[in-house]
């Protein structure tokens, strides 16, 4: 019997883009027969990169006919969207866009659609809006997480009464400028260690692999246009918290930032494979799914969880190095993430995947902090386990203005101007990210109050964010 030298696996057919388990198997059965026993790795390797490239060119081929059809696209058979709309809740339905609803109204259409919400920040994105609540039965929508995979909200309470932010102002914007890092050109020229970094994701994944060393060089940093790192005063209002902290004020430092281009490749690699095995109509497009028991969906789940895990990483590595820098004990912290998907049970008892995209987890006693602009609080929430909100609640104030629109109506002295009067010293930022392109934070905090319990408030004083002041909001975006 000839000696097998082909001696490929399964990693080896999915790094030459091969992805269907089928084709897979195909292809080493194929090359497990006597005559092509003899071919060296290197070989084989150039002839399956050729017949996955022009498989029409081997669909007469006795040897290889089996494969060649498999991998002939075929003609493409669009899934259908059920004619009724699955009823959903609205929150603040009065100044929700009407694109946001219609995007929602698609999403209920989905045939794997189980249950829907609508937060009272929501605004059209792609896909999903933002401010949307989904849940699926055993799938995954890429686009119903976003781009940025697991951007979240992380507070830290400083044992420093609030008055340090007037006497110390020069020391803490230094702090900001010499221990944090925003954009795609700023890094550490020491970046941190974290275990995250050796997780097997990094080898067993294609698409994530490849980002490991720009995932190395960007621990710890934020994004552009909607990132922040910003001092500010706290108040906690209740006394019942669950931080443990008397009712009073203190020293803030609140970050907003994701998993950077590390979640951006695994959107968008997803995506792809997702819209090729689910063709939608055009309108839904980006609502493809990836079912959770096909290898494709088990790859992202594991590719989405290290993306959140990652982001929780970059934060935690920004509020090390500040809290090192100030000299002063961290009394308590909060941390929660959207653009993620959770696997959760529902009110009637069916277990879901939940998307929330734009959206807080508001389970019942689960911490949060929703923002609200440049010059306007956030809020410290406690979230009251609302069945019909899917246990979430808006993740910020959400947009008023369109970008462009913001860039045309707002000016450079007027901003100035708000930021003086309202005591709020920005470093970098934008004329897109200014309070008038938002929604009034008390509006939209005044519709969810079935939603979340508010113990607290987070008063913006120094504001850092890219100096290209360009991209994503920074409060309620994507």
């Amino acid at each position: 019997m000839a000696k097998n030298t082909n001696k490929l696996h399964s990693k080896d057919l999915r790094q030459l883009g091969f992805t269907d388990d089928k084709q897979i198997s195909l292809a080493l059965d194929i090359l497990d027969q006597r005559e092509l026993r003899k071919l060296d790795k290197g070989s084989a390797l150039a002839l399956l990169r050729e017949i996955k490239e022009d498989p029409f060119k081997y669909v007469r081929d006795q040897t290889w006919r089996p494969l060649a059809q498999e991998l002939v696209p075929q003609p493409s058979r669009e899934v259908r969207l059920s004619p009724d709309v699955k009823d959903y809740r609205r929150y603040g339905d009065s100044f929700i866009e009407d694109g946001a609803r219609r995007q929602m109204d698609t999403a209920m259409q989905l045939p794997v659609t189980i249950d829907g919400a609508l937060m009272p920040d929501a605004h059209q994105g792609y896909g999903l809006p933002i401010g949307g609540v989904l849940a699926v039965d055993n799938a995954v929508i890429p686009y119903g997480v976003g781009m940025d995979i697991g951007c979240r909200m992380a507070l830290s309470v400083f044992d420093v009464p609030p008055r340090y932010l007037e006497q110390r102002r020069d020391e803490l914007k230094k702090l900001l400028h010499n221990h944090t890092r925003f954009g795609n050109k700023e890094t550490f020229k020491t970046p941190a260690d974290d275990p995250v970094l050796e997780r097997p994701e990094f080898k067993e994944i294609a698409v994530v692999r490849g980002k490991r060393e720009a995932a190395i060089n960007q621990l710890g940093s934020s994004g552009s246009g909607n990132h922040f790192v910003e001092w500010g005063i706290v108040d906690i209002t209740a006394e019942d918290n669950d931080l443990n902290l008397p009712a009073g004020q203190y020293l803030g430092l609140l970050s907003h930032s994701g998993s950077r281009g590390l979640g951006a490749a695994i959107a968008q690699h997803y995506t792809k494979v997702a819209m090729n095995r689910c063709p939608l109509p055009p309108e839904a497009r980006y609502l493809a799914w990836l079912d959770l028991d096909t290898q494709e969906g088990q790859e992202y789940w594991a590719a989405m969880n290290l993306a959140g895990d990652y982001a929780s990483a970059c934060h935690r590595d920004i509020h090390r190095r500040l809290a090192k820098a100030l000299g002063q004990d961290v009394l308590a912290k909060v941390e929660n993430h959207h653009n993620f998907a959770w696997k959760e049970e529902l009110a009637d008892g069916r277990t879901a995947i939940v998307h929330r995209k734009g959206a807080t987890p508001a389970g019942q006693g689960v911490l949060g902090v929703i923002p609200g602009s440049m010059t306007a609080p956030g809020f410290i929430v406690r979230g009251r386990g609302e069945r019909d909100s899917i246990q979430s609640a808006s993740h910020g104030a959400g947009r008023r203005l369109s970008r462009t629109q913001a860039k045309q109506q707002v000016s450079e002295g007027e901003l100035r101007r708000l930021l003086r009067d309202q005591g709020v010293e920005l470093i970098g930022g934008g004329l897109d990210e200014a309070p008038m392109a938002y929604k009034d934070i008390h509006q939209v905090m005044a519709h969810q109050q079935d939603l979340v319990d508010v113990l607290g408030s987070f008063q913006p004083r120094i504001v850092r964010m890219d100096a290209g002041g360009a991209g994503k909001s920074k409060y309620g975006g994507e």
